[in-house]
């Protein structure tokens, strides 16, 4: 058993009643709630003083929870994210399911399968997509350690995780892609 069990059940219970949660990633860490909820996800955005459509990174178990939210997919890009060495979010079209602010006016939006053996765990037990909202106010200061993450963002979560708490994070946010129809990548974010 993982030291991150009570963490995992904790964060369960915040999730599956709206909340949010403060939790590491395998890049920094970030501002979660349910994807599917509409309350949740605006009330994320309002602690992290976005606008609504934002871009944010929406988190899955694996390449099957994608398919159920994705509807315009070519499953060549899974083959080619496996070969990547980085944390890689796929653009993906044709987006149903999620809360509309994570949709863009294209209809596309922004997932990531989980890689990290927390975040794994826990999209895989919540089964649904999570959002992974850098928690800082600023692109400029990525929180890689939870104690560099603002007091306010802290205090305006329902469940802080506390695996991982002293351990410094990657520092980078994840390379955003997306799938081009000649199968080649482009990067929008490395």
């Amino acid at each position: 058993m993982h030291d991150f069990q009570i963490d995992i059940s904790k964060s369960l219970e915040v999730l599956k009643t709206g909340g949010l949660i403060l939790y590491p990633t395998d890049t920094v860490w970030a501002v979660g709630c349910d994807a599917t909820n509409d309350f949740a996800v605006e009330k994320l955005y309002a602690l992290l003083k976005r606008t609504l459509h934002t871009p944010s990174v929406v988190l899955v178990a694996n390449e099957r929870t994608i398919l159920e939210y994705a509807t315009q997919i070519d499953l060549q890009i899974f083959d080619t994210i496996v070969a990547l060495q980085q944390p890689t979010t796929v653009l993906y079209k044709g987006v149903i399911g999620l809360a509309q602010a994570l949709i863009a006016s294209d209809g596309s939006a922004a997932m990531r399968i989980a890689n990290d053996t927390f975040c794994k765990h826990l999209t895989k037990r919540f089964q649904q997509p999570i959002v992974s909202a850098c928690a800082g106010f600023t692109v400029e200061n990525l929180p890689t350690i939870f104690h560099n993450i603002d007091a306010e963002i802290i205090n305006g979560v329902d469940y802080c995780v506390q695996y991982n708490q002293d351990t410094i994070l990657s520092n980078a946010l994840s390379a955003i892609v997306q799938l081009e129809k000649n199968g080649t990548l482009t990067y929008l974010r490395r």
